[in-house]
């Protein structure tokens, strides 16, 4: 009964930490004032009858803190990494020279940023749900153990547990959120 406990707390805190690692993905595309490759970290280009990520044929550079820039190792690519850029609808617009694409970042305004620090709260409140989600079904398989022969005690303990991760996993929650909410809102 220990080992199936210890592999409850260790499937939980890896689904938790799953859950996180999501959020600070989906956070780090949430642009903040300074550009960052990882906006286009969803944007796939058609290579060779395959989606491919830009990343990956493409060297993608921020120029300075407002400019992207784009070289395809092929030039026939300009083309189709434009198409994906405005078919992405990420909110920006490519320009081609002919031998890569630039990517200028508007300042932000005050709604818009607005605007950002909800969104960031909104996938933190999604990240809460899934940790919950994760708490719930290492609560009902302690429950199934009890009703297999652990004791009362020992499953109160695991759900204490169980608990425990969840709050501190949300508490990491918070942070990243605070965080993000912090740079979103600094000028």
């Amino acid at each position: 009964m220990e080992d199936d406990i210890a592999k409850i707390l260790k499937d939980t805190e890896s689904g938790m930490g799953k859950t996180l690692e999501y959020l600070e993905t989906e956070l780090s595309k949430i642009r903040a004032g300074k550009v960052s490759p990882n906006i286009l970290s969803g944007v796939y280009v058609e290579y060779y009858g395959a989606p491919t990520p830009i990343d990956q044929v493409a060297n993608v550079n921020v120029v300075d803190a407002r400019t992207l820039s784009i070289k395809p190792w092929e030039k026939k690519l300009l083309q189709e990494i434009e198409k994906a850029i405005f078919n992405a609808n990420i909110g920006i617009t490519p320009q081609n020279d002919g031998e890569q694409i630039r990517i200028f970042m508007p300042p932000v305004t005050e709604d818009r940023r607005k605007e950002l620090v909800k969104q960031a709260l909104a996938e933190g409140e999604q990240t809460k749900v899934s940790i919950r989600s994760v708490r719930k079904d290492a609560m009902d398989r302690v429950k199934k153990l009890a009703k297999d022969n652990l004791s009362e005690d020992e499953a109160k303990g695991a759900e204490s547990d169980i608990q425990d991760l969840t709050d501190a996993f949300a508490g990491k929650v918070d942070q990243f959120c605070a965080a993000k909410e912090k740079q979103i809102m600094t000028v």
